[in-house]
């Protein structure tokens, strides 16, 4: 898997499995990794824009598998449950912070 070098970790608490699909350009996408970082949660992103190639393929295609609108930020729980843009009381609720 070609987009696995570009995947970056957050060290925080793993309570749970997080996955961000972002855009390096994008305000929500900031907002979304400003609310994870001050929540203290570990997690784990890839700024799509940035990829080229097979890497920036795999991981439309993977994003897609949870969204076919092509929405950015895109957060995934536990390859489970999903936020969708940034909306911060629902990111806390999934997380537990409220």
């Amino acid at each position: 898997m070609e987009l696995e070098k570009y995947i970056k970790h957050v060290v925080g608490d793993n309570t749970c499995n997080l996955f961000l699909f972002a855009l390096s350009t994008c305000i929500w996408c900031k907002k979304t990794k400003a609310l994870l970082n001050n929540l203290g949660v570990g997690y784990k992103y890839v700024d799509v824009d940035l990829l080229e190639g097979e890497a920036r393929s795999e991981a439309v295609e993977e994003m897609e598998k949870w969204d076919s609108s092509g929405s950015f930020p895109l957060l995934i729980k536990d390859n489970a449950e999903v936020v969708r843009g940034y909306k911060e009381n629902q990111i806390r609720r999934l997380l537990g912070f409220e």
